[in-house]
């Protein structure tokens, strides 16, 4: 990394690079496209690019037709269509925490030594609420608030991988209006847009001079910016007994800005794309008996679209190339009614990987990734359900092979425990309209 910096201290008056400058130059698009590789890090600490662990009653089935069962008012965050299938005003709220056990395996000739850093993720908190308010009896209002993507790493300060990562923690949060229709008594429409924050950290270890065998700190601080985007969906309900969801998120494309904390004072500014994938989601909810419902989930997830990044340092910008491909995600889901106010839920979920292993650096440890799911839920009235899950995050080998470091994640997993608390009743349940009037 610090080869960036040297490349921005060098250059000559002409503004070009010859000779060494022109290897330090190669050296520094090199390093760029690494650092974009990481602007992309959803997170080992949330369990891949995208968070699928929302902290809503779908978490119980690993997310497994999410889009497509109406429980409560925590769907309309899956599918803001699906408020109009609610029976009134209603609001949900979740909690989760995640545990991790992300230990690095370093081959016995990685370049930067064999120290594995220990356990890499702690504990990290999820959570989301959502809003569904019931204006007439064909159109809702609804308000979500929640977490897309994020990642938090931790690893020893001496470990292998210690050139792409001291400590990094990359947080988005966002907050989505919605509004949706029943065209008619089997087909709603809902959408709206979408509002959210990113900021970065990340520290990491360098040579300065370059190839000095001198270790220096370099830290990007507070690297933030605000982006819309929007989401769209449809919601077929053709008999009583089955849904079918089908979901749009656009992109977010974020240009974090900030500077570079480095050595000798040095700190050029820094400028980075930061783009999260749009997606399509298929959602289906099938009612096969009267106690066991069966759910599924399909969905494609436009990373590719990241595979060329452009990344600023010091005024000079770099078209970086970061091997990301698009990837596909296959879940299945049962729910049990094991009595009037008792359903049980399990689920998995499938990921394939977003990276080659070649293309794969240390900020991002996810690969081909399975979630398998246990919940709960419980009727504490006809207005208030309690919601408790369990899932089980198998992240992958997620292999390495890099210049600054080699080897795989053999112990790579989360374990996440949630809990929602939805209200299906609300004080001014029974009244339609902002202003209360009506019924």
């Amino acid at each position: 990394m610090m080869m960036i910096f040297g490349v921005a201290a060098h250059r000559g008056s002409d503004g070009r690079l010859d000779g060494d400058r022109r290897s330090a130059g190669r050296t520094f698009t090199s390093l760029a496209s690494m650092t974009a590789g990481f602007f992309l890090a959803g997170s080992a600490a949330a369990g891949g690019l995208y968070v699928n662990e929302f902290s809503t009653t779908s978490q119980g089935n690993a997310g497994a037709g999410r889009g497509a069962w109406v429980p409560d008012a925590s769907a309309t965050l899956h599918n803001p269509a699906s408020m109009t299938r609610l029976e009134d005003h209603g609001f949900a709220g979740g909690l989760s925490l995640a545990v991790g056990n992300v230990r690095f395996d370093p081959d016995s000739n990685s370049p930067s030594g064999t120290a594995s850093g220990g356990n890499q993720v702690g504990v990290a908190p999820l959570a989301s609420f959502s809003y569904a308010h019931r204006l007439s009896d064909r159109v809702r209002l609804g308000l979500s608030f929640f977490s897309l993507s994020g990642s938090i790493l931790d690893p020893d300060n001496d470990w292998a991988g210690r050139f792409e990562l001291r400590k990094i923690s990359l947080l988005t949060i966002s907050i989505s209006p919605t509004a949706a229709i029943r065209v008619t008594d089997w087909l709603s429409i809902g959408g709206g847009p979408i509002a959210s924050y990113g900021v970065l950290n990340w520290d990491l270890k360098a040579e300065f001079p370059p190839a000095s065998g001198t270790e220096r700190n370099v830290q990007l601080d507070q690297l933030n910016d605000w982006q819309a985007a929007g989401r769209v969906g449809l919601l077929l309900h053709p008999r009583e007994d089955f849904s079918l969801s089908v979901y749009y998120n656009s992109e977010t494309k974020f240009d974090l800005s900030g500077s570079v904390d480095g050595p000798a004072g040095l700190s050029p500014d820094l400028d980075a794309e930061l783009p999260l994938a749009q997606f399509v989601e298929v959602s289906a909810y099938w009612q096969a008996t009267e106690r066991l419902a069966l759910l599924g989930t399909f969905n494609w997830e436009d990373w590719g679209a990241a595979n060329e990044l452009t990344i600023t340092l010091a005024s000079r910008t770099v078209d970086a190339t970061t091997g990301f491909n698009d990837t596909y995600k296959l879940g299945l889901g049962a729910n049990y009614r094991v009595s009037d106010r008792w359903l049980m839920q399990t689920g998995v979920m499938f990921d394939t990987s977003a990276l080659r292993n070649k293309d794969r650096s240390t900020a991002l440890p996810v690969d081909e990734q399975i979630r398998f799911s246990l919940g709960a839920q419980h009727d504490l009235n006809d207005a208030l359900t309690l919601g408790m899950s369990f899932t089980y995050v198998d992240l992958g080998a997620a292999e390495v092979r890099n210049p600054t470091v080699r080897g795989d994640y053999k112990n790579n997993d989360l374990f996440v425990f949630g809990t929602t608390l939805a209200f299906k009743r609300l004080p001014w349940s029974g009244k339609l309209g902002f202003a209360g009037g009506g019924s």
